[in-house]
């Protein structure tokens, strides 16, 4: 048995060796973050096996004069050998002797060697399992064995691909080792302080075994496993592993109860869920032997304002909705703060000070989501909000309707009128019976009524003088008065697809799968596709000309880019990106951020897009050959369908064309709104860019786009002083970590729990098949090519897309695409509506489609039935995940 821990006396050279009962998290660069967590634990009082830590800098003096001191090689084996090639410093070798003879014996002085390295145990990179650890390691000679072969195996294969994956620097790492005397151990395994697979917080997850814990960590034996809520202790799930009732449980009910109790103390020490190893001894006693963050946790949405009651709340994802997965800036989460304010109010007057953004906005990973729980618990909002989400993002409609028979999500006495009234204050703001009924009369009236609205936007103007504070204000007045306009650009393309939905009742039976679909395919006045068939029509003027179409062929869009900021392309090259900039430069990947440059700012996008339509087939179907047969079928099949209706009489074939013709004669302006806010927030950005170089000159920012890690507010008082640069390194950090996230929820709750993930959520439903809804009909089978961020993406004609979501910026790359599959989105949702416009076959909310499918593995996409089917992963390509 281990004697209880206490302060290890250690002589020597302290830089090289340390207690780990000295150890704290100031001490991660020294000791690693195993073993500054375990001095926290110590500290915090729990007991843990007394050890000591041989520091980095003895790493250090190891590899020093090696090919892997500079930490930059590549060849992860070479680096190995080169580390157990380099002779032991005998200053280390020293103070190992000495520590290892001074640490109480135990069994025979068995001690487990494990290393720390400087990137592990960190809340956003466990490192689980990347480093080597040895167990029941005896007598000097193998303990200092077993230090240098963890020093070697911070170059493992998987240790280097996991720091590339983190985007961690492998220059900066270094490897810490930890020697511990061994529990003798009666059981031990894993405890998670909230579910790792749900993210319910407070519900702890503990598998167990007989002996030691690196069974159930490695996964070679099948343990025993129990639920249990750690607010009442109860087990709420217990299951036997590989043994059966031939022996009792490893852990008996109370043990298990304590460890969860235990578990919670230490999440409540370190502020955060935790991942727990642990060992009970033959005396029953509990010893904690690692701790770190759960890193794979959703963070749980913070509202502006507190919620109105203590109840668990509803979050549903705007930013995925939008098409956004990737996440938002600290500047961008502002304005749209702002925006949804405007929205709420719809006076165009701010008020003095903007705290809030509207009602139930909350920020989880530095994405937007909404407090949906007033329309969960609302007969009205059950009635409307899954239908609008059936066709914008579907898989979140079944998602939110799997609540309604949770009685924590009842409906409340009176919701019914509590949404009556902000329904009929927006009506009046938009005009609602007027709009309607000139869309009705003259659908021409009501696009040149939404140009107007354009104008409108585009002649409001920031103002240009004043100091920094000054001009902050008027880029909130600007989004502020700018924003109530949007929503009057809504009721036309409303007022389409309701005429849309009408003559699919009209016909009923009459109209097939994706009939009425077809109807509006290449609809007249879609400002985005409009747009992507501009830039077609570059890239035919480039092919025709040798200088430009070599340029473009030879050049990477960086140095496009750079040679268009110069005028020092082609002519024809230059004349055209600058015309088209012209008119779209405002628009951007992500581009509902702030923060994010717009295609006027940084163009090498649309230069790599440019070249690959230059790859395109000469003989291929043009994109301007697409939406002419999508407009040739879409009036085809409304002829077939009043046809089918003038069979049940000449009054119904009326009115099924009255329908369809105001359907498809509306529907195109569907994008208006988002258009008029990015139109404003294109002459915010350029405002607030403007500010940022001011405050770079003056010193109070390293660079012009950080103003964008600021809010309003922050932005004022960095010009008044304040220094904010540890705020925005620290913001920047966080950015870029969830940058590599892989997976956003749809839909949370407060205590964690991502819906998806209970019960069958899975998106396979038949080996090799993923389901989704069906978005644009067609066959199409080709490689993949999986695409998180489109921003320097190469996508080769005809392969498959496979992203997360989209926006109007990726529409460019669907020209070249052969099909599409989208984790978010519905039937009406944009990247299907362009999809559709194309011509491509489209499966769109297949849920992990992104880390499902491999770049280069052959796929087929039915966009009629919504099945994505995949070969075999044999067939896979070796590329990786994602390009």
């Amino acid at each position: 048995m281990v004697a209880p821990s206490r302060a290890v006396s250690v002589e020597g050279d302290t830089a090289l060796v340390l207690d780990l009962a000295h150890l704290s998290a100031d001490n991660l660069e020294a000791v690693g973050g195993k073993a500054a967590n375990l001095g926290e634990l110590i500290r915090a009082g729990f007991d843990v096996p007394p050890g000591f830590c041989i520091t980095t800098e003895a790493y250090r003096q190891a590899v020093q004069g090696t090919t892997v001191e500079s930490g930059t090689i590549r060849d992860a084996a070479a680096a190995r050998a080169a580390v157990l090639g380099a002779s032991f410093p005998q200053s280390v070798a020293d103070a190992v002797r000495d520590a290892y003879a001074r640490l109480e014996s135990g069994d025979e002085g068995r001690v487990a060697v494990r290393s720390s390295a400087t990137a592990e145990d960190l809340p956003g990179a466990s490192f689980a399992g990347q480093q080597d650890t040895y167990l029941n390691v005896t007598g000097i000679d193998d303990v200092l064995d077993a230090v240098h072969r963890c020093w070697a195996s911070l170059w493992t294969d998987r240790a280097v691909a996991y720091r590339e994956a983190q985007g961690i620097d492998g220059s900066g790492v270094a490897l810490a080792v930890i020697v511990q005397l061994m529990v003798d151990a009666e059981s031990a395994g894993v405890l998670f302080t909230a579910d790792p697979v749900t993210g319910r917080r407070r519900q702890a997850v503990l598998d167990a075994a007989y002996g030691l814990g690196d069974a159930v960590v490695s996964g070679a034996v099948d343990p025993d496993h129990f639920v249990v809520d750690t607010a009442t202790g109860r087990i709420l799930d217990r299951r036997r592993g590989g043994l059966g009732d031939k022996r009792a449980a490893s852990v008996t009910d109370a043990q298990v109860q304590d460890l969860a109790s235990l578990g919670d103390r230490v999440e409540t020490a370190f502020g955060s869920p935790q991942d727990i190893e642990w060992a009970v001894d033959a005396d029953g006693h509990v010893w904690l032997t690692q701790s770190r963050p759960i890193t794979t946790l959703y963070p749980i949405p913070v509202r502006d304002a507190p919620p109105p009651d203590d109840g668990i709340r509803v979050y549903f994802c705007i930013s995925l909705a939008q098409g956004l997965h990737r996440p938002m800036t600290p500047m961008g989460i502002a304005a749209v703060r702002v925006v949804g304010s405007a929205f709420r109010d719809l006076t165009g007057r701010r008020p003095e000070r903007i705290v809030d953004g509207p009602g139930g906005f909350a920020v989880a990973g530095d994405r937007i989501f909404l407090d949906a729980t007033p329309i969960v618990r609302s007969s009205v909002g059950r009635e409307i909000m899954p239908r609008a989400l059936d066709v914008m993002e579907a898989r979140s409609a079944v998602v939110l309707r799997g609540l309604f028979s949770d009685p924590r999500f009842s409906v409340l006495p009176g919701s019914r009128r509590r949404f009556a009234r902000p329904a009929l204050r927006l009506a009046m703001h938009v005009r609602m019976p007027l709009v309607v009924a000139q869309a009705v009369v003259s659908p021409a009236a009501a696009q040149r009524r939404v140009r107007r609205l354009v104008d409108e936007v585009r002649a409001s103007d920031v103002r240009a003088v004043g100091d920094i504070p000054t001009r902050v204000d008027g880029v909130v007045d600007l989004l502020f008065g700018a924003m109530p306009l949007a929503p009057r650009s809504l009721p036309g393309a409303a007022f389409g697809f309701a005429m849309l939905g009408l003559a699919g009742r009209l016909l009923g039976d009459d109209a097939e799968t994706g009939d009425l679909q077809t109807v509006v395919r290449s609809a007249p006045d879609n400002v985005t596709t409009e747009m992507d068939v501009d830039l077609w029509r570059v890239a035919v003027c480039v092919r025709d000309d040798a200088d430009a179409a070599s340029a473009l062929s030879t050049k990477t869009a960086r140095e496009l880019a750079d040679g268009y900021r110069e005028s020092a392309l082609p002519a024809v090259l230059q004349d055209g990106m600058a015309d088209f900039l012209g008119r779209y430069g405002h628009r951007a990947v992500a581009e509902i951020d702030l923060g994010m440059p717009r295609w006027s700012d940084d163009p090498a996008h649309l230069f790599g897009v440019l070249s690959g339509y230059l790859r395109l087939d000469p003989e291929a179907t043009t994109p301007e050959q697409h939406f002419e047969d999508g407009a040739r079928d879409a009036k085809t099949m409304m002829r077939t369908l009043i046809r089918r209706a003038r069979r049940r009489g000449r009054v119904r074939a009326a009115a099924v064309r009255f329908c369809l013709q105001r359907a498809r004669a509306l529907v195109g302006m569907r994008e208006m709104p988002k258009f008029l806010v990015i139109t404003a927030m294109s002459r915010a950005r350029a405002a607030m860019l403007q500010i940022g170089r001011e405050l770079t000159d003056s010193g109070r920012i390293a660079q012009p786009d950080d103003v964008f890690f600021l809010d309003f507010d922050e932005t004022k008082r960095a010009a008044a002083g304040e220094d904010l640069r540890h705020t925005i390194s620290e913001r920047r950090e966080r950015y870029d970590a969830e940058l590599r996230r892989r997976h956003v929820p749809r839909v949370l709750l407060s205590d964690g729990t991502e819906l998806e993930a209970l019960g069958s959520a899975s998106a396979a439903t038949q080996a090799g098949a993923l389901h989704g809804t069906p978005a644009s009909a067609g066959t199409v089978t080709a490689p993949a090519r999986v695409i998180l961020d489109p921003v320097g993406a190469q996508l080769e004609p005809g392969e498959i897309l496979v992203a997360p979501s989209t926006d109007p910026g990726w529409t460019p790359l669907f020209l070249t695409a052969g099909g599409l599959v989208m984790e978010m989105g519905g039937a009406n949702s944009h990247g299907a509506v362009v999809a559709r416009e194309y011509g491509i076959p489209a499966v769109v909310g297949v849920p992990r489609a992104t880390e499902t499918i491999t770049t280069g593995a052959e796929v087929t996409v039915d966009g009629a039935s919504g099945v994505v089917t995949l070969a075999s992963s044999a067939d896979a390509s070796a590329e990786g995940l994602a390009s």
